[in-house]
């Protein structure tokens, strides 16, 4: 795939309509069904929500790892869904992923210096491992990693050195894209800070683009500029991060908000506890997929597909009685 030249109003990565469905028993598990999102050059998206919500599916189909159902994956313009294998390939080194466990995505084998080097003996860059030290020692020292770490294995790391190794690299080929899938979530929370940190330096400093991936909404918050809420498989709410903070619009998203901890002991704060059945992915019924749960549902809200409404420049949301019920006094 020929590069696409530079054009600021094209997003770096857009989904259209992206579905990934699943064949089971039972029928077809909708994980993804009709996610619709774009990602500026430089800038995060933030995919929050609970385990089975479909935010990994969304960040592997966006890379192709697990080809969509249906929709649109255009990459600076051009729907990558459609390209033959071998420009797929080659475009893979523009978009990489960072998985949540670095332990289990690094190959016991392989030394540090070895799985660096990888990527860029795969793609040709280098013919032999020997001849990519300048650039392994290069990426070692963009993510932190000292020089004497560069003959150990995995086993001999501990969880943040790990990430970092995973970091690098997923920086080998250059990228212009990462999918970080819920990077930090294994890790302690000191080191969860460096991480972080590690990743925003490198996007200021290269012009990364992220799609971030986690369940955490006080990270999110820290590290995002615009964040996507997935219930189900589909997003219920989308906004630039300051506007979903300060006025939160989806009965899930504030479920979500209100169980981030404080650390103000006198803070007055307000759980929403969701009780009720969890509808089931599998050959969904119409409607909104939250109904069951949500203290505000009416007849309306099921039967009947549910398009996310614009409430305000930038934010979407996909709720029937939103403003009715959910306005802030």
């Amino acid at each position: 795939m020929r590069d696409a030249p530079s054009n600021p109003s094209i997003p770096l990565i857009e989904a259209r309509g992206l579905k990934k469905y699943f064949d089971t028993p039972a029928g077809k598990l909708h994980a993804v069904d009709g996610v619709s999102f774009a990602i500026r050059r430089g800038q995060t998206l933030g995919v929050v929500g609970e385990s089975g919500c479909g935010k990994t599916t969304v960040g592997r189909a966006l890379l192709m790892l697990q080809p969509p159902t249906d929709g649109q994956i255009l990459f600076k313009g051009v729907d990558i869904t459609r390209l033959p294998q071998r420009e797929l390939k080659g475009l893979r080194a523009k978009l990489q992923i960072i998985f949540q466990d670095p332990f289990s995505s690094l190959n016991p084998r392989m030394t540090v210096y070895e799985a660096i080097a990888h990527p860029l003996i795969i793609h040709g860059i280098y013919r032999a491992s020997a001849r990519a030290e300048g650039r392994v020692l290069k990426l070692m020292e963009m993510v932190g990693l000292t020089r004497r770490v560069v003959n150990t294995y995995p086993h001999e790391l501990d969880g943040g050195r790990r990430q970092r190794v995973v970091i690098a690299r997923a920086l080998a080929l250059e990228p212009e894209f990462i999918v970080c899938d819920e990077p930090v979530s294994a890790l302690d929370v000191s080191i969860q800070a460096q991480i972080l940190n590690l990743l925003q330096d490198l996007q200021e400093a290269i012009g990364l683009t992220y799609l971030f991936i986690t369940h955490n909404l006080a990270v999110v918050k820290h590290f995002s500029t615009e964040i996507a809420v997935m219930y189900l498989g589909q997003v219920v709410e989308s906004a630039p991060t300051a506007a979903l903070f300060r006025n939160p619009l989806h009965p899930y998203t504030r479920a979500l908000i209100s169980a981030i901890p404080t650390v103000n002991i006198h803070a007055k704060q307000e759980r929403i506890l969701l009780r009720g059945e969890i509808a089931s992915p599998v050959n969904p019924l119409p409607g909104c997929r939250f109904a069951k749960r949500c203290v505000f549902a009416a007849p309306r809200c099921v039967g009947r597909d549910l398009p996310a409404e614009e409430a305000e420049p930038g934010h979407r949301v996909a709720c029937a009685r939103w403003r009715e019920n959910l306005t802030p006094t």
